[in-house]
């Protein structure tokens, strides 16, 4: 839009007493008097000289006003570079520079509207909208940094909380944090088309989003939207997301998210509140909230439940995949379906009514967030795992076994280590050396491990046998592929002669240097 120039009343009755008087054109007047030749044809038009609308030069495109004027008439969008190539078949010489200048001057121009001042009463109105803040990082992951901002309409006093998306979790959630910062809800509330609010519109039939239908039920608020393209009416949050942008974030420094919303409630609590009110210079915003607050709707006694609830599939490995990260659940739910319930700081996973693990939530990605308890667990279930199955090997092959165990658990012994003993002498021995060594080990009093390898041995020593040796070959194979040649007997035989002859020698020259009696006596 063209911005006119204000000049003195004084001026103008220059201009027309130049135009008049000495027949100045309006080029000369402006040059004389160092003004905009615009400014004098404005003057000019406003006092009804048709002179000042129009210059006395013609122009090739003259032939083509009518034209022009016409197919605006029906088509206002049509652009200047497809008017030019209409104009250009029906003969127009000129260039395409002139001619969008004299389209600009043909062209229809809206009529500029005028606005009514919205004025709400106390407690009325809240206007609600997302501003984008640019993107977040947090570890290996890039997110988009969002802010949730409700107004109200009457005091201006702001809310804002940021969140790193803008999903239906977090817009419920940022109405639920704004009731709890006000103290109470406005009447109705203000939105502009977005999906977390409004679903579908046909001209003036709106389908409001579900879950917003339920946070509205829950604090007795009625949802409004904007008409479509009608930004003007949102106006109030529109200029507070500004505001946000300009006095709070611009130049601001923040360790994390969390650290970003404290700042934000600093400030909205102390330098936002203590700016004027714009309807009153003699109030603050604080001062009108304080006015506006009481005729809020009251709160209701529990908050709306505003989590973010999908549906995860547990693989062999015991985690839920939840918002590009994993986290750990019981051993004993794999294979199964469990449900997060997610807020912005926590992760709870639930199997119907009961809550399996609780986690604090990361915006970070390609994690595993564990609890220690449930590693531990599933570490203890394997081990145990490991024992039972040798002892069901066991207790089929040498019945005779269950009587040990029972004596060894009266005992207090260590069933794992007894279990991987007992399961080598099966592998060493076979089925029925190994029951009658047991059957024989608790009929003589001795329910122990080795009272049972003692017995073993002692039978395949009486049977001429020598004893059967377990052999673990290493999967190394440079140990696996080893040869190891034996020594001629002859050669022990000769280490043995060797070493008695070292002895001898040793004892011979201990004894040589005692001390004589006659050398004691002489030194006496």
């Amino acid at each position: 839009m063209e911005r006119k120039a204000v000049i003195a009343a004084e001026l103008e009755a220059e201009i027309l007493r130049l135009h008049h008087a000495e027949r100045w054109p309006a080029g000369t007047i402006a040059r004389q008097l160092s003004l905009h030749h615009s400014t004098v044809r404005r003057v000019l038009a406003q006092a009804g000289i048709a002179a000042g609308r129009q210059s006395a030069r013609r122009s090739i495109a003259d032939p083509y006003l009518d034209f022009i004027a016409e197919t605006l008439g029906r088509y206002p969008r049509l652009s200047a570079a497809r008017l030019f190539t209409m104009v250009q078949g029906r003969g127009y010489a000129g260039g395409p520079d002139h001619f969008r200048s004299v389209v600009a001057r043909v062209r229809p121009r809206r009529p500029a509207e005028a606005y009514l001042r919205l004025r709400t009463l106390p407690g009325e109105q809240a206007q609600v909208d997302w501003g984008h803040f640019g993107k977040i990082t947090v570890g290996r992951a890039v997110r988009p940094l969002m802010a949730f901002v409700m107004v109200l309409s009457y005091s201006r006093h702001v809310f804002v909380r940021f969140f790193a998306a803008a999903a239906m979790a977090e817009f419920l959630r940022g109405h639920v944090e704004a009731f709890e910062y006000f103290g109470g809800a406005a009447r109705t509330l203000l939105y502009d088309n977005l999906k977390s609010a409004v679903l579908e519109r046909r001209a003036d039939l709106v389908r409001f989003n579900p879950a917003l239908l339920e946070l509205a039920a829950h604090y007795r608020f009625a949802p409004r939207p904007c008409a479509p393209a009608r930004g003007n009416q949102k106006g109030r949050v529109e200029r507070a997301i500004g505001f946000v942008r300009t006095a709070f974030f611009a130049a601001r420094s923040f360790t994390d998210l969390a650290d970003l919303n404290r700042q934000a409630h600093a400030w909205t609590t102390g330098p936002a509140a203590a700016r004027r009110w714009p309807e009153s210079r003699e109030k603050s915003v604080a001062e009108a909230f304080a006015e506006e607050q009481p005729r809020l709707l009251a709160l209701p006694n529990d908050a709306f439940p505003a989590e973010q609830r999908v549906e995860g599939r547990v693989a062999k490995t015991p985690y839920v995949r939840f918002d590009r990260n994993d986290y750990s659940v019981p051993h004993r739910f794999v294979r199964t379906t469990l449900v997060v319930m997610a807020t912005c700081e926590r992760v709870r996973i639930l199997d119907g009514a009961e809550v399996v693990a609780t986690h604090e939530r990361s915006l970070d990605r390609d994690r595993q967030i564990e609890d220690p308890a449930h590693v531990a667990d599933l570490v203890e279930y394997k081990r145990q795992a490991r024992t039972g199955r040798g002892i069901d090997r066991l207790y089929h092959a040498v019945p005779a076994t269950q009587a040990l165990f029972r004596e060894l658990a009266e005992r207090r012994g260590n069933f794992g280590a007894a279990t991987t003993a007992l399961v080598r002498l099966l592998d060493l021995y076979g089925t029925s050396e190994l029951e009658a060594a047991v059957a024989a080990a608790i009929q003589c009093g001795a329910p122990h491990v080795a009272a049972v390898r003692q017995i073993l041995d002692h039978r395949r020593t009486g049977r001429g046998r020598p004893p059967a040796i377990g052999a673990q070959v290493s999967a190394d194979p440079r140990i696996r592929d080893l040869v190891v040649r034996p020594h001629e007997l002859t050669d022990y035989d000769r280490i043995d002669s060797n070493s008695t002859a070292a002895e001898e020698n040793r004892d011979d020259d201990s004894s040589s240097n005692e001390p004589r009696d006659d050398d004691d006596d002489t030194a006496a």
